[in-house]
């Protein structure tokens, strides 16, 4: 039942991440991702890193959502599929694969790459549609919850159900089996604890990717200041209260324990004795995860792209196809490698590895928006980023405007650390910042990895304290250096307090997912 602050936690994140993204978009005047964002300002090893983690999370958006499409229709069929394809093709693997690979999703995948092969528009209408029966699934299905809910499942004793009658309790004779002690916790509202939310948020930040394309679009709106912050915040708000609806009626109208792994909706309303509804539950679940099928596939291949054009990938796959007018090589590349991934992963672990990669990408770009808010020397990318009158009003006076005589360099002291004399970025200040959040960057890896891991052992404690005033003292380090006066179209506001808890924020996320999902990310970062 507390998966609905697991979904709250999860959007605060994002609602930082956005705001840091806002900025980065604001720097580069052209539209495009974070790949193209790192690209520019920070080079290319960081915009490597940054792009191969976006490709991981559009493979498994697209892996994720095609098992998830077949998990649906195969409840509708009476899992004829799951049935054929564990008698015939299980994987003896736990911890690392699926129990059996998905034949269904891969053919899936492989049509909706061909439509794509085949220059495919995504088209609107059939968006909207689907949008709107989507919207119409979601408010009857809150709605049934909340009637045909009960709260007695958020308060649930797992004393009592363990030691139940079967005869006696009519609603057990749906479940064959007694859950064990490990899927009840210890009942109630949080039955795993706060811990169990912290790792539930980490798993539900899958739900709220993709706001980025607002925060990407800011030279398209008149007042972006205003504008972005009430895009990004209001968006993520309405996403957050349809999930919150609807896992708050799940959870109220079945009790969590015996709930589906794979297709918890329509076996939720066969429990609650409405088993007609299941069926249009369904078609509205399998009319969402198309929509979100052509938006995970649909990108991907431009990403591939770019980089290919970059020359951080494989030149071939930048060859355009001069019939279709798509990246034919690319659209390939990426269909075969989410069918591959949908064929040998669970759905759990493709969500958990597709957090992984976002959460990274986005703490790398808070740690750029510190870093690129405190450096010399308008580079190339500002000059861009100034408007054309701008520009014709410094061609007439171009001084230099130091603060400082020339030939007076500034020397290392704490003085000129703590107290700048230069009202502009120096080459000093902008060498303090980068080295400050590096060193913030690790220390808060170590303060998540003992926060996470350590327990409540007294040394832990001290060297928590420890880490966290060093990390304050940076923080006050990085605020007292001069901030560049580039006028760009959205500033984060409050810096550099935002990207520092946002890096924070999502580097603690990273460390509550499990072993599994660490040991396959870094396995993708070593192919990469």
């Amino acid at each position: 039942p507390a998966i609905v602050l697991s979904f709250l936690i999860a959007a605060l994140a994002s609602v930082l991440a956005g705001l840091c993204y806002a900025e980065f978009g604001a720097r580069v005047p052209k539209t495009g991702s974070a790949y193209l964002y790192s690209y520019v300002t920070v080079g290319e090893l960081w915009a490597f890193i940054t792009g191969w983690n976006l490709i991981l999370s559009y493979v498994i958006g697209t892996s994720s959502v095609a098992r998830a499409w077949s998990a649906t229709f195969d409840e509708l069929v009476g899992k004829r599929i799951e049935q054929f394809c564990r008698e015939y093709m299980s994987m003896k693997a736990p911890g690392i694969l699926a129990e059996y690979p998905d034949m269904f999703a891969v053919v899936i995948i492989f049509t909706l790459t061909g439509l794509l092969a085949f220059g495919v528009k995504e088209s609107a209408i059939v968006n909207k549609v689907f949008t709107c029966i989507n919207v119409l699934v979601l408010l009857f299905m809150v709605v049934s919850g909340l009637v045909k809910g009960t709260l007695k499942n958020w308060q649930i004793d797992p004393e009592e159900i363990l030691h139940a009658n079967y005869t006696s309790n009519s609603s057990l004779n749906l479940t064959d089996i007694l859950p064990t002690k490990e899927r009840l916790g210890v009942g109630g509202f949080m039955p795993f604890g706060f811990t169990g939310v912290l790792s539930g948020a980490a798993t539900c930040f899958y739900a709220f990717v993709g706001f980025d394309c607002i925060a990407t679009t800011g030279e398209e709106v008149k007042n972006p200041q205003r504008a972005i912050p009430i895009g990004i915040v209001s968006s993520l708000l309405i996403c957050f209260v349809a999930y919150f609806g609807v896992s708050a009626a799940l959870t109220l109208m079945m009790p969590y324990y015996l709930l589906d792994n794979n297709s918890p909706l329509p076996v939720a309303f066969k429990y609650v004795g409405w088993g007609g509804a299941k069926y249009a539950v369904a078609v509205g679940s399998l009319c969402a995860l198309s929509t979100s099928l052509l938006g995970a596939m649909f990108p991907m291949p431009r990403v591939i792209w770019a980089m290919a054009d970059d020359g951080l990938l494989f030149k071939f796959m930048a060859e355009i196809s001069p019939r279709t007018k798509t990246p034919l090589t690319a659209t390939l590349t990426s269909g075969i490698g989410a069918a591959i991934m949908a064929f040998l992963f669970d759905l759990k672990d493709l969500v958990d590895l597709m957090s992984i990669g976002t959460l990274l990408a986005y703490t790398l770009v808070a740690a750029c928006v510190l870093v690129l808010r405190s450096q010399p020397q308008p580079s190339l990318v500002y000059q861009m980023a100034n408007t054309q009158e701008e520009v014709e009003l410094s061609d007439g006076i171009s001084v230099p405007s130091m603060g400082i005589l020339p030939g007076m360099e500034e020397r290392f002291s704490f003085k000129t650390l703590l107290f700048p004399d230069n009202p502009d970025p120096s080459t000093l200040s902008g060498y303090a910042v980068n080295i400050c959040a590096s060193v913030m960057g690790t220390l808060i890896l170590v303060f998540s990895v003992l926060a996470v891991q350590g327990g409540a052992a007294v040394w832990n404690i001290i060297a928590l304290s420890v880490i966290f005033m060093v990390c304050l003292v940076l923080t006050f380090i990085v605020w007292r250096q001069p901030e560049s006066k580039t006028k760009l179209s959205f500033k984060v506001p409050l810096l550099p307090f935002i990207p520092v808890i946002s890096m924070f924020v999502n580097v603690y996320l990273m460390m509550q997912l499990d072993r599994g999902t660490w040991l396959r990310f870094s396995i993708w970062m070593t192919i990469g």
